[in-house]
């Protein structure tokens, strides 16, 4: 049990950024409340923000302005190399501990939990001396961490890849059985992979995450006219409200051959992912969910920070992959042909369900509760 303890999320969302860390988050935070803990975020304003969200969930919000990024800041200079994202936090590292500074000093909390590839051990250390226990989400192992306890729920990693990165005595949780999903995920399985022991191809659910800037599922949904679906077969799109490209998709489903439907803002996606036959969906977070209820996929690498998650999984044999968006147009009718033998959806389902049980947010929490004592 976590008791009466006060967690700090520091995740941002963006159109650059998307949706998944704050999301995952999210999910944390409320299995963290079930147990009894006061949460609270603190988030840039970016364009694409999820500070409505959060405070639909109940959460208390600490708002980080766009305009921070113009502060000076005193303290040391700033290092000559910088994260790979750094680009992607609107601030240098020492204006966004600052300005965190003042909020975790009135908090005083037990946890802060940091989900962000644009800041690391500078961030960190600057922040160090206001809580009592560092929890990193993580999932590139490119860059260094002065921190109690380090999640990465890829495929692919291992404890060694973060051997230089972490301190000596941080513990480690690695791999996709620590995989933060909903608990609807982990409650579902059962019924999802039930019903993939007579796979056929009549429903295709498209999600390429919330916000889908290079608009795959556009794409997506251009490629599949060229592929010879059954005439029963039905397609649903699944997006977020701050999808730029949201108008475009609504206009292209209505013109499709098969009945398509776009469904925005949904809170049922466990269910979606259950009735559907195939998902063609983007590589990131959401994989795992996927995995969890044995869902046969083609997957589409959307960043370069989803390669190495991407290709551990087509090395297992769970998914079909499409490595950039502008290949959909070749490689998803051939992808659709595969799965047309239903010997290969059953494959499919049945190596990705080894990779996921829907358990970790448990498994994370536990070791928190551990080191609270």
């Amino acid at each position: 049990m976590v008791n009466k303890i006060t967690v700090v999320f520091r995740a941002d969302a963006s159109l650059q950024i998307g949706s998944g860390h704050v999301i995952r988050c999210l999910t944390l935070a409320e299995a963290l409340r079930v147990e009894g803990a006061e949460c609270h975020f603190i988030c840039r304003e970016h364009p694409g923000h999820l500070l409505d969200l959060i405070r639909s969930k109940g959460f208390n919000i600490h708002r980080l302005s766009t305009l921070d990024s113009t502060v000076s800041s005193g303290g040391p200079v700033r290092p000559s190399v910088e994260p790979r994202h750094a680009h992607w936090l609107g601030a240098t590292q020492l204006q966004d501990a600052e300005a965190c500074q003042k909020i975790l000093e009135d908090l005083k909390p037990d946890w802060l939990v940091v989900d962000h590839y644009a800041l690391d051990v500078q961030w960190e250390t600057s922040l160090q001396a206001f809580v009592h226990h560092l929890l990193v989400i993580d999932d590139l192992a490119d860059r260094t961490h002065i921190c109690d306890l380090l999640l990465d729920q890829n495929l692919g990693h291992t404890e060694r890849d973060y051997t230089t990165l972490v301190p000596s005595d941080c513990r480690l949780m690695v791999g996709p059985q620590y995989a933060l999903l909903r608990p609807e995920f982990a409650e579902l399985r059962k019924q999802s992979l039930e019903r993939r022991h007579s796979p056929e191809l009549q429903h295709i659910l498209i999600t390429m995450g919330g916000v889908d800037q290079a608009n795959a599922t556009g794409v997506s949904l251009d490629a599949l006219k060229a592929c010879s679906l059954p005439a029963s077969c039905r397609i649903s799109v699944v997006m977020g409200l701050n999808a730029p490209n949201l108008a475009e998709v609504a206009g292209a489903a209505a013109n499709m051959p098969w009945p398509t439907e776009v469904l925005v803002n949904i809170t049922d996606m466990a269910e979606r992912m259950v009735s559907a036959d195939v998902v063609i969906g983007a590589a990131g977070s959401t994989s795992w969910e996927r995995c969890c209820l044995g869902v046969p996929t083609i997957m589409v690498v959307l960043a370069d920070n989803q390669k190495s998650a991407a290709e551990a999984l087509l090395s297992s044999g769970s998914v079909e992959l499409i490595e950039q968006v502008k290949n959909i147009p070749m490689q998803l009718p051939t992808a659709i042909r595969v799965l047309a033998n239903e010997s290969k959806l059953s494959e499919l389902s049945e190596s990705a369900r080894r990779i996921c049980d829907g358990l970790g947010v448990q498994k994370v929490i536990k070791k928190m509760s551990d080191m609270n004592g």
